[in-house]
């Protein structure tokens, strides 16, 4: 036990050990990327919460003002609020460059680019050693379920007169998803597999992401791609023909990569239709995600909020939180009156769901 504690104490002093892993190194009052670990950050680094309770953002609209955020501007306003409120781990969307705004940043037209909408990739390591420095964990919100379909500066436009067998997407109907207008991976194609599995690295080698949330993971276990589809645990419903076994296997791939690279690496599957398996290791069989964000739960909530009618009359397509308090939002929440019943009502509820 004192020999145990005494090489604990030599870790933390960093008397004998130097980590080649994401390191805050101090220059002119800004925290850069450093290839090596000082000392007084070694604990912080060891330390993986239990659960992580993770604040969805998107940088480039989290401005209070009428423009689009940058990375050093989130990483210094935001970040420290996002700890303040207790949470662990930030997922960050619309990472990977996009050229159209308004796709959230799920049209990507460069998988090996930075979002260029809110800096350079110095700006977004920047952001991530802050993030680390207050002891969040950073997630990446990775689109590897489907592609821009953009000729001009997308991977769909490098597809110009190749053959089906070379192409980086399924040819046809297949290939094609018609309610996101993008592009799908063949995931039987080995060049493919090189890709998406070479772009997982690059992230977590070049910017010390602590794990990714899989975006669409529902459209990619199938080949209708959820379209259309209630699920309700018959497993006929998961294991049949329409299962898309090279979009499995792939995900095999990915999952056992990460966890290989960084073993405490946390992935997220976005998955409406509750696939068994999905979040179970791959050493026992399973597709080897660490958890599974339940979209059908959120989906179910709008539903009852859309079609379940009551004294408020909740009836129009519209986000939760009108649909929780609709017209009563434009008047109802000026801190120079006290908020309404149903303001109070909506406000409850909306924290309920989220």
């Amino acid at each position: 036990m004192r020999e145990a504690l005494r090489n604990l104490h030599k870790v933390i002093y960093g008397l004998d050990l130097i980590m080649k892993k994401v390191a805050l190194c101090t220059v002119n009052g800004h925290l850069l990327h450093s290839e090596f670990v000082k000392p007084i950050d070694i604990l912080m680094l060891f330390t993986i919460p239990e659960a992580p309770r993770i604040y969805e953002a998107h940088v480039g609209m989290s401005s209070s003002e009428p423009r689009v955020n940058t990375y050093w501007e989130f990483a210094d306003d935001v970040l420290p609020r996002i700890r303040a409120n207790n949470y662990n781990t930030v997922q960050l969307i619309a990472l990977m460059e996009h050229s159209y705004s308004a796709s959230f940043g799920y049209h990507v037209t460069n998988f090996f680019a930075v979002s260029s909408h809110s800096g350079t990739p110095e700006d977004l390591k920047y952001l991530i050693d802050k993030a680390h420095s207050l002891g969040l964990r950073v997630l990446m919100d990775v689109v590897h379920s489907h592609a821009s379909n953009n000729i001009t500066d997308g991977l769909n436009g490098f597809d110009v007169g190749q053959s089906s067998q070379d192409s980086y997407f399924h040819t046809g109907a297949r290939g094609y998803h018609n309610l996101w207008d993008s592009r799908l991976f063949n995931y039987a194609n080995w060049e493919v597999l090189r890709f998406l599995l070479s772009n997982l690295r690059w992230w977590l080698d070049e910017f010390k992401f602590d794990g990714f949330r899989f975006d669409g993971v529902t459209s990619m276990l199938y080949h209708h791609h959820g379209i259309n589809m209630g699920f309700s645990g018959d497993y006929n419903e998961y294991f049949s023909e329409a299962t898309d076994v090279d979009a499995v296997v792939y995900m095999i791939l990915a999952n056992n990569l990460i966890h290989s690279i960084l073993p405490d690496a946390t992935v997220v599957a976005e998955d409406v239709s509750g696939m068994p398996g999905l979040g179970r290791p791959v050493s026992e069989g399973g597709i080897g995600f660490d958890y599974r964000l339940a979209m059908a739960i959120p989906d179910k909530w709008i539903d009852y909020l859309k079609n379940k009618k009551d004294e408020n009359g909740i009836v129009c397509d519209k986000t939760t939180a009108f649909l929780l308090m609709d017209k009563d939002m434009y008047t109802g929440m000026s801190c120079l009156n006290n908020a309404s019943p149903v303001i109070e009502r909506g406000i409850a509820l909306h924290k309920v769901i989220q």
